[in-house]
């Protein structure tokens, strides 16, 4: 019997995400999330594809990630799907943060773990929880590949100019002070289908993505490669976020300490935490804002309500300026763009914001046809008029399949060395 199942592990700090495919049709015999480990009010949500099985919920203190992929095991075996089924080819985990040293999906040995944890510091909310899934995982299957999935590896790809800061550069080697990029699995997939799309191979098209959800990132990807990126060291650069500052003048951290009297910790909360769309108008979901917006058109002005919608359109007036200023970064880095696609939460679901972001750029080729932008559908499309110099699409992603097909090509043909080598300091 060949092995064809890859289970898809993705460990917050306190939740595990999970789905099991089949690798031969790419179907989805599995998906779940465990959420709130550590608590007494613990949650499992399973539903079980592969027969049309109903959902399962149960409650109830879940201690650790050791005993939550337990519960994740428990379940799956319920339905014939155990970790123990020979069909199992692969465990895959997604790791935030692989520095410049893992540029491919990478099968996990203990040198591996010494590497991933070594990156806890330019990491330090996502590769600890990464690395207890994939500790936990080869507990439960020692047999098993255990592999690596890195967000950061489609960006390596960066020209150094695009990469590197101007600082000095002693000192952002020894502290291994770069952009790295974030939402590498995401924007890998959707520039690779979008070409699918155009009907074209990715080497043949430059693309740019907009990955717009609570987190939100832009890529130029030429001919098949990331060119640049706009989230760097930390997912905190670059665009405006649900509670994200995006882009800041450094200085500001300056102001706040000197003259705010604010402290490291308390800025870096204020600065992922507090601000982008929830510290511009309170919210961080993009529908309410649209809503305040659209139910304030028509209120006196000067209520409360007009002055809370104008907030919420100054919100995100900012966010779609923003925007707009990476489209045309990005624009100018590729110099020529077949495409700019939209993807994740809001740029799959908000038309508002991909006509707002498109608007007035017709003289680079970009615009949006109003009908086709207004549909909803999960399959890709185009929502540009027919004839356009540069489509403008709308590619919905598919992270967790990304990573399956990475593990899988990787596994596959019995290749289960670490098979890593190093391109510079990490």
């Amino acid at each position: 019997m060949t092995a064809t199942r890859v289970l898809v592990l993705n460990s917050g700090s306190s939740s595990v995400k999970y789905q099991l495919l089949d690798m031969s049709d790419g179907s989805r015999l599995a998906v779940g999330l465990v959420e709130r480990i550590g608590e007494e009010t613990s949650r499992l949500k399973h539903s079980p594809l592969a027969a049309g099985g109903e959902s399962r919920e149960t409650t109830g203190p879940i201690a650790d990630h050791d005993a939550a992929l337990k519960a994740v095991a428990g379940e799956l075996s319920r339905d014939g799907l155990g970790l123990d089924s020979p069909e199992l080819a692969a465990i895959g985990h997604r790791v935030v943060h692989g520095g410049k040293l893992f540029t491919q999906p990478t099968v996990v040995d203990d040198a591996v773990l010494a590497e991933i944890e070594r990156l806890i510091p330019v990491a330090p909310l996502h590769n600890p929880a990464n690395l207890t899934g994939i500790r936990t995982a080869r507990a439960l299957r020692p047999d098993l590949p255990q592999v690596a999935v890195f967000d950061t590896a489609f960006h390596t790809t960066m020209p150094e100019a695009a990469a590197r800061y101007a600082i000095d550069v002693e000192t952002a080697d020894r502290h291994r002070v770069r952009r790295y990029g974030f939402h590498g699995t995401s924007h890998a997939y959707v520039s690779r289908e979008t070409a699918r799309l155009l009907g074209r191979a990715p080497e043949d098209v430059n693309v740019i993505v907009l990955h717009l959800g609570n987190g939100a990132s832009a890529s130029a990807v030429e001919r098949g490669r990331c060119v640049d990126t706009s989230m760097g060291l930390t997912p905190l650069e670059g665009l405006v976020m649900g509670t994200r500052s995006g882009d800041v003048d450094p200085a500001v951290i300056f102001h706040l300490s000197r003259v705010g009297g604010m402290s490291t910790d308390e800025i870096d909360t204020l600065l992922n935490t507090k601000s982008g769309l929830v510290g511009l108008c309170g919210d961080n979901d993009m529908r309410e804002i649209r809503r305040r917006i659209d139910e304030g058109a028509e209120a006196p002005e000067g209520s409360e309500r007009a002055q809370d919608a104008a907030r919420a359109q100054l919100a995100f007036d900012i966010y779609i300026h923003r925007l707009r200023k990476y489209i045309g970064a990005y624009y100018a880095v590729l110099g020529r763009v077949d495409a700019v696609v939209f993807t994740a939460g809001v740029g799959e679901n908000a038309a508002p914001v991909r006509e707002a972001a498109i608007a007035g750029l017709e003289s680079l080729g970009l615009a949006v046809d109003g009908g086709l932008n207004a549909v909803r559908s999960a399959e890709p499309r185009l929502i540009s008029p027919e004839g356009a110099r540069v489509a403008v699409a709308v590619v919905p992603t598919d992270e967790e399949l990304e990573i399956a097909n990475q593990t899988y090509a990787l596994v596959r043909n019995g290749n289960t060395s670490n098979g890593y080598t190093s391109n510079g300091n990490s």
